[in-house]
Protein backbone atom coordinates (compact mmCIF):
# COMPACT_ATOMS: atom_id res chain seq x y z
CA UNK A 1 0.00 0.00 0.00
CA UNK A 2 1.04 3.52 -1.20
CA UNK A 3 0.44 6.88 0.76
CA UNK A 4 1.24 10.44 -0.09
CA UNK A 5 0.33 13.24 1.60
CA UNK A 6 0.11 17.39 0.09
CA UNK A 7 -1.05 20.59 1.25
CA UNK A 8 -3.79 22.12 -0.57
CA UNK A 9 -6.40 25.29 0.15
CA UNK A 10 -8.28 22.28 1.46
CA UNK A 11 -5.96 21.30 4.18
CA UNK A 12 -3.60 18.53 3.91
CA UNK A 13 -5.06 15.90 1.44
CA UNK A 14 -3.69 12.07 2.11
CA UNK A 15 -4.40 9.19 -0.43
CA UNK A 16 -3.86 5.46 0.15
CA UNK A 17 -3.64 3.23 -2.76
CA UNK A 18 -1.82 0.77 -5.33
CA UNK A 19 -1.97 -0.35 -8.75
CA UNK A 20 -5.44 -2.14 -7.80
CA UNK A 21 -7.23 1.28 -7.45
CA UNK A 22 -7.51 4.34 -4.34
CA UNK A 23 -8.62 3.38 -0.91
CA UNK A 24 -8.48 6.53 0.50
CA UNK A 25 -8.72 10.62 0.17
CA UNK A 26 -8.95 12.09 3.74
CA UNK A 27 -8.20 15.59 4.20
CA UNK A 28 -6.68 17.17 7.33
CA UNK A 29 -6.87 20.45 8.50
CA UNK A 30 -3.06 19.79 10.54
CA UNK A 31 -0.86 17.43 9.46
CA UNK A 32 2.87 17.64 9.59
CA UNK A 33 4.38 15.90 6.48
CA UNK A 34 7.08 15.82 4.76
CA UNK A 35 8.48 15.99 0.76
CA UNK A 36 8.26 12.56 -1.01
CA UNK A 37 7.97 11.50 -4.68
CA UNK A 38 4.49 10.74 -5.86
CA UNK A 39 4.26 6.74 -6.00
CA UNK A 40 3.15 5.77 -9.55
CA UNK A 41 -0.18 3.66 -8.58
CA UNK A 42 -0.66 7.31 -7.32
CA UNK A 43 0.14 9.87 -9.78
CA UNK A 44 -3.23 10.13 -11.36
CA UNK A 45 -5.14 10.98 -8.10
CA UNK A 46 -2.83 13.36 -7.17
CA UNK A 47 -2.86 15.18 -10.66
CA UNK A 48 -6.88 15.09 -11.01
CA UNK A 49 -7.32 16.18 -7.28
CA UNK A 50 -5.46 19.24 -7.88
CA UNK A 51 -6.83 20.17 -10.54
CA UNK A 52 -10.35 19.54 -8.95
CA UNK A 53 -9.23 21.60 -6.35
CA UNK A 54 -7.83 24.48 -8.86
CA UNK A 55 -11.30 24.35 -10.53
CA UNK A 56 -10.34 22.76 -13.56
CA UNK A 57 -11.63 19.23 -13.25
CA UNK A 58 -15.05 18.20 -12.88
CA UNK A 59 -14.87 13.97 -12.62
CA UNK A 60 -12.73 11.74 -11.85
CA UNK A 61 -11.07 9.19 -13.74
CA UNK A 62 -8.47 7.36 -11.56
CA UNK A 63 -8.85 3.52 -10.36
CA UNK A 64 -10.90 3.18 -7.09
CA UNK A 65 -10.93 0.41 -4.83
CA UNK A 66 -12.46 1.26 -1.39
CA UNK A 67 -12.82 -1.22 1.04
CA UNK A 68 -16.67 -1.85 2.71
CA UNK A 69 -19.44 -3.69 2.84
CA UNK A 70 -21.35 -4.56 -0.30
CA UNK A 71 -24.22 -2.77 0.87
CA UNK A 72 -21.69 0.55 1.25
CA UNK A 73 -20.57 -0.21 -2.10
CA UNK A 74 -23.44 -0.18 -3.68
CA UNK A 75 -24.58 3.65 -1.75
CA UNK A 76 -20.99 5.17 -2.97
CA UNK A 77 -22.00 3.70 -6.42
CA UNK A 78 -25.08 5.38 -6.34
CA UNK A 79 -23.15 8.85 -4.88
CA UNK A 80 -21.15 8.52 -8.31
CA UNK A 81 -23.98 9.17 -10.19
CA UNK A 82 -24.65 12.57 -8.26
CA UNK A 83 -23.49 15.43 -11.05
CA UNK A 84 -20.75 18.17 -10.28
CA UNK A 85 -22.45 20.93 -8.97
CA UNK A 86 -25.25 19.32 -7.88
CA UNK A 87 -26.76 17.71 -4.15
CA UNK A 88 -29.50 15.41 -3.50
CA UNK A 89 -31.14 14.57 0.03
CA UNK A 90 -30.32 11.72 2.16
CA UNK A 91 -33.62 10.27 1.31
CA UNK A 92 -33.12 10.82 -1.90
CA UNK A 93 -30.25 8.32 -2.40
CA UNK A 94 -32.57 6.01 -0.27
CA UNK A 95 -34.72 5.75 -2.86
CA UNK A 96 -32.05 5.48 -5.74
CA UNK A 97 -31.12 2.32 -3.80
CA UNK A 98 -34.79 1.30 -3.80
CA UNK A 99 -35.53 1.61 0.11
CA UNK A 100 -37.04 5.02 1.68
CA UNK A 101 -37.19 2.63 5.04
CA UNK A 102 -33.24 2.32 4.78
CA UNK A 103 -32.26 5.91 4.74
CA UNK A 104 -30.63 5.66 8.50
CA UNK A 105 -28.63 3.10 7.25
CA UNK A 106 -27.91 5.15 3.74
CA UNK A 107 -26.72 7.85 5.83
CA UNK A 108 -24.19 5.49 7.76
CA UNK A 109 -22.69 3.77 4.45
CA UNK A 110 -22.24 7.85 3.29
CA UNK A 111 -20.29 8.43 6.57
CA UNK A 112 -18.13 5.72 6.24
CA UNK A 113 -17.18 6.54 2.84
CA UNK A 114 -13.20 6.64 2.38
CA UNK A 115 -12.96 7.90 -0.26
CA UNK A 116 -14.13 11.73 0.16
CA UNK A 117 -14.24 14.19 -3.16
CA UNK A 118 -14.01 11.21 -5.41
CA UNK A 119 -16.83 9.53 -4.18
CA UNK A 120 -18.87 12.91 -3.62
CA UNK A 121 -20.60 12.47 -0.31
CA UNK A 122 -20.36 16.08 -0.03
CA UNK A 123 -22.67 16.30 -2.61
CA UNK A 124 -25.72 14.77 0.06
CA UNK A 125 -27.73 17.57 2.25
CA UNK A 126 -30.26 17.11 4.68
CA UNK A 127 -33.81 17.28 3.44
CA UNK A 128 -34.46 20.70 3.93
CA UNK A 129 -31.19 21.47 1.81
CA UNK A 130 -28.70 21.86 5.16
CA UNK A 131 -24.93 21.04 5.32
CA UNK A 132 -24.79 17.72 7.51
CA UNK A 133 -22.84 15.40 7.84
CA UNK A 134 -19.58 15.61 6.37
CA UNK A 135 -16.21 13.86 7.70
CA UNK A 136 -14.14 16.23 7.22
CA UNK A 137 -16.45 19.26 8.70
CA UNK A 138 -18.81 21.34 7.91
CA UNK A 139 -16.92 24.03 6.47
CA UNK A 140 -14.80 21.85 4.05
CA UNK A 141 -17.92 20.58 2.60
CA UNK A 142 -19.11 23.67 2.09
CA UNK A 143 -15.98 25.05 0.57
CA UNK A 144 -16.09 21.63 -2.32
CA UNK A 145 -19.51 22.60 -3.07
CA UNK A 146 -18.69 26.39 -3.54
CA UNK A 147 -15.80 24.98 -5.86
CA UNK A 148 -18.19 23.12 -7.91
CA UNK A 149 -20.53 26.45 -8.47
CA UNK A 150 -23.58 25.50 -5.82
CA UNK A 151 -25.42 28.04 -6.02
CA UNK A 152 -26.02 29.62 -2.46
CA UNK A 153 -28.43 32.01 -2.99
CA UNK A 154 -28.35 32.63 1.06
CA UNK A 155 -26.53 30.71 3.34
CA UNK A 156 -27.53 27.51 4.24
CA UNK A 157 -27.85 26.48 7.82
CA UNK A 158 -25.66 24.65 9.52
Amino acid sequence: MESIQFKSTLGVIEITGDDAGIQTIRIHEELQIKEQPIPKALEASVKQLKEYIEGNRTAFTFLMNPKGTEFQKQIWNILLTIPFGKTLPYLEVAQIYGNTKAVRAVAAAIGKNPILVAVPCHRVIGSNRSLVGFAAGIEKKKWLLKNEGFPFQAEIPF
